[in-house]
């Protein structure tokens, strides 16, 4: 999460006799807690909106896929924004947008109206993310922040938890026959009371120097992104028009024109979009690439896996997400192990061990969905969801101290800004190669006789590009440090010195 300036100075100490800090981050927490929510809930419902509105394969890709785009294009931009403008600002402008998203999405009349309310909903999501670290940075002293820190963990895994769950006890409840829509309107009440008690509890901090905001780069990065995206979920459906490649190979040259662009801005002002000498930390510049590759590899997972047990096994959405819960609960298991016991032991190993953990849990799945055809119970799938979210656990906890280990202290907050923008990129570039490795090996139109038999084929053909994807991600690994500093973000910075130069955050009261 992006939190430019304060990750590296001094909080002013809060009074800890002062209750309201504390309601102000149940608030925070909250938002944090919907955005988790709202990412894995909707891939449950994702055959159920296909029935009910008659969406296309293609809209169905743009649900899910705008929503990241919109957020990974947005994230860093928010993150600026919040330093400029002030943080509960910026944080009540996107909790609030964030709500009237969810409601157009809940009443949408059809599927281009759900893709665009979804794009809306993840640049809502972008300016309201970043803020909940720096609002926690800003509100809590040092001694009490591991403390905080650790309930942000257990937060991020309710929320794995929960998501698929509540996904698909609110669409097979079908509440007053809104069928998949309560799945976007419980955003509503939540959001409002945020809002709310939001206005009156959080306190308002600022950057002590303002960064200016590089407009130019975030527009390169849409188009770039958008370049690269559309032809992808586009592409079968139009039989691959000459223009999609075109719009591919384009996209490679927005991206090299952004890297000449933020260098010069680096240069001329000192606030560029991307902070590129980062990319001269190896350990950095491979954990970005384990972040982006990762992200297409659980872009591509979660999405096919959803089709492939609701559309192609004909299971209904409560079993699915039933179904789901060994994995939801061994990711949270293992993180938590991974972090606490095993990394300060083992380094580096333990995030190899956890991408090649997972590839078995990949490579089980695909001989159990081939061996078992439709027959196929959810019993079967326990074992290899449980290898898989084993493997999943030891990468996701400790990759953030590992990539971050050997940065600067003065990019820190625009570093961690960097790695989720990269990961939710991935995801939306993996949302767009389900079209490809998924839909591919379908082919359509399919008599309903033969829609089961086509989804198993796509699914274990998906999975087997998962497998490779990440067989990289263990190569990739060998470029971070063996032994990751612990807590660079999240470390007693309340008690150094600032660095040089800077003044302590301002706290607008």
């Amino acid at each position: 999460m992006h939190s430019t300036d304060i990750a590296h100075a001094r909080t002013p100490e809060p009074a800890t006799g002062d209750r309201r800090r504390w309601f102000a981050l149940a608030i925070v927490m909250t938002a944090a807690f919907m955005d988790l929510v709202d990412v894995t809930i909707v891939n449950i419902a994702v055959p159920s909106i296909q029935r009910d509105e008659g969406a296309s394969f293609s809209q169905i890709q743009w649900i899910t896929a705008g929503y990241a785009l919109a957020f990974a294009a947005g994230l860093v931009t928010g993150g600026r924004l919040g330093d400029i403008h002030g943080r509960k600002w910026i944080f009540l402008l996107g909790i609030g947008g964030f709500t009237v998203a969810s409601a157009l999405c809940g009443f949408a009349v059809n599927p281009e109206m759900l893709v665009a309310s979804r794009i809306l909903q993840g640049a809502m999501a972008a300016l309201m993310v970043p803020q909940v670290l720096s609002i926690v940075h800003a509100t809590f002293p040092a001694h009490e922040r591991g403390k905080v820190f650790g309930l942000f963990g257990a937060i991020v895994g309710l929320g794995a938890v929960s998501g698929p769950l509540l996904g698909a006890l609110l669409t097979q409840g079908n509440l007053f026959g809104l069928e998949w829509r309560p799945i976007f309107l419980i955003n509503l009440p939540v959001g409002v009371a945020a809002l709310v008690l939001g206005s009156r509890f959080i306190t308002e901090s600022k950057a002590p120097r303002a960064l200016k905001l590089d407009l130019p780069g975030v527009a390169l990065v849409t188009l770039a992104l958008l370049m690269l995206l559309y032809p992808l979920t586009r592409g079968r459906e139009l039989g691959w028009p000459v223009w999609g490649y075109v719009s591919m190979a384009g996209a490679l040259v927005v991206f090299a024109v952004l890297v000449a662009y933020e260098r010069a801005k680096g240069a001329r002002d000192g606030s560029p979009l991307i902070e590129l000498s980062l990319f001269r930390v190896k350990s950095f510049a491979a954990g970005i690439a384990v972040q982006t590759v990762f992200g297409v590899g659980l872009g591509v997972f979660f999405l096919v896996w959803t089709l492939y047990m609701q559309i192609g096994l004909g299971w209904s959405a409560l079993r699915a997400g039933l179904t789901g819960v060994p994995f939801s609960v061994a990711v949270s298991v293992a993180a938590g192990v991974s972090v606490q016991q095993l990394v300060p032991r083992f380094g580096r190993k333990v995030l190899q061990a956890g991408a090649l953990v997972m590839a078995a849990g990949v490579l089980i799945y695909l001989a159990e969905a081939e061996r078992y055809g439709l027959a196929i119970s959810s019993w079967q799938m326990v074992l290899p969801l449980a290898v898989m979210g084993v493997g999943m656990g030891l990468i996701v906890a400790p990759l953030t101290d590992a990539v971050l280990s050997e940065v600067p202290r003065e990019h820190a907050g625009s570093a961690s800004g960097l790695i989720n923008t990269v990961q939710q990129m991935g995801n939306a570039l993996g949302l767009g190669l389900v079209s490809v490795v998924f839909f591919g090996v379908i082919d359509e139109p399919l008599a309903p006789a033969e829609t089961g038999p086509a989804f198993v084929d796509g699914f274990t053909h998906a999975l087997g590009w998962v497998a490779a994807v990440l067989g990289v991600i263990f190569l990739l690994m060998f470029a971070l440090p063996k032994r990751p500093a612990q807590h660079v973000e999240g470390a007693d910075l309340g008690e150094e010195a600032p660095v040089a130069g800077e003044k302590e955050p301002e706290l607008v009261p």
